[in-house]
C-alpha cells in the first residue's frame, strides 16, 4: 500500500478531512496517515462536515510529525501554503508534494450565520474529495 502524510498547520481541519477522505474512499490502495506543524486541536465543524457525507473522524487527534510512529512514507502532501513552506525534512524517499486548499476557519470568519459559516467548510470538504478520488494515479512516480 502507498503510505501518505497529509501535513497541514495544525492537523485539525484540512489534513484531517484529507486523511478521513483517503481511509473511506482509497483505504484499499492507500494508507493514510495526518499531522501538524503544530497541535491545535480537531476542528468540530470539519468532523460535523464530514459527518454530515457519512466519514467519521471524531476520533482522530492532532498531532505533530515527531508524534507518528516511525513511517517511510512514499509522499507527503502538504494541504496549505504555511505546512508547504515550513515541511520538515523526511529522510526516506518521501515525495513532497504540494496541493493547497483554503482555510475553512478564515473563510468562515467574516460571517455571521453559522449556516454560511459550515458553508465554507463544506465548500473545502468537497475540494479535498475531488482531489482524492484522483489518487494515486495523479501521483509522481
Amino acid at each position: 500500500m502507498i503510505k501518505i502524510l497529509f501535513l497541514c498547520t495544525g492537523n485539525s481541519c484540512r489534513s484531517q478531512m484529507a486523511e478521513g477522505w483517503t481511509k473511506h474512499l482509497k483505504g484499499d490502495l492507500i494508507e493514510p496517515y495526518s499531522a501538524g506543524i503544530e497541535i491545535h486541536g480537531l476542528n468540530p465543524n470539519a468532523v460535523q462536515v464530514m459527518a454530515e457525507v457519512g466519514v467519521d473522524i471524531s476520533k482522530h487527534t492532532s498531532k505533530v510529525v515527531k508524534d507518528l510512529p516511525k513511517i517511510s512514507f512514499d509522499y507527503v502532501i502538504t494541504v496549505c501554503d504555511h505546512a508547504n513552506e515550513t515541511c520538515p525534512l523526511f529522510p526516506d524517499k518521501a515525495k513532497i508534494i504540494h496541493k493547497g486548499f483554503a482555510d475553512p476557519p478564515s473563510l468562515a470568519k467574516n460571517h455571521a450565520s453559522e449556516a454560511k459559516k459550515l458553508g465554507c467548510y463544506r465548500k473545502v470538504r468537497d475540494e479535498i474529495k475531488n482531489y482524492i478520488d484522483q489518487l494515486p494515479k495523479i501521483l509522481p512516480k
